[in-house]
């Protein structure tokens, strides 16, 4: 017998059906994170499509060196089929950047995917 799970199905059984992502700073020397937003989205372009607003985010705060990584992942099409692909079956993304003193993460993860 054939059955559907509809995203709802997922909800009763305490699966999410969103794609959960978050970006985070953490400075260097320092005991705790500083969360910099969080959102989940229904697919994995929305998933993507934040991760390169909260990209474009922290690049604009960078200073020029710290911010050509981000700025030039903005552009990748590559890269970001790729990111769509990993969302896409099931395998989290992660994108980390730096300056001299802090280090941002920003990850998509897929609906079943653990922390």
């Amino acid at each position: 017998m054939l059955t559907s799970t509809t995203p709802e199905d997922l909800a009763e059984e305490g699966q999410s059906s969103t794609y959960r992502c978050w970006a985070t700073a953490y400075p260097l020397h320092e005991t705790s994170s500083i969360p910099l937003g969080s959102h989940e989205a229904p697919n994995p372009r929305l998933a993507l499509r934040w991760l390169r607003e909260r990209t474009r985010n922290v690049t604009d705060q960078l200073d020029m060196a710290y911010a050509q990584p981000g700025r030039y992942w903005l552009r990748d099409e590559t890269e970001h089929e790729r990111a769509l692909a990993c969302l896409t079956t099931g395998t989290a993304y992660q994108l980390t950047l730096h300056d001299e003193n802090t280090r941002y993460v920003l990850v998509a993860y897929p609906p079943g995917a653990t922390t």
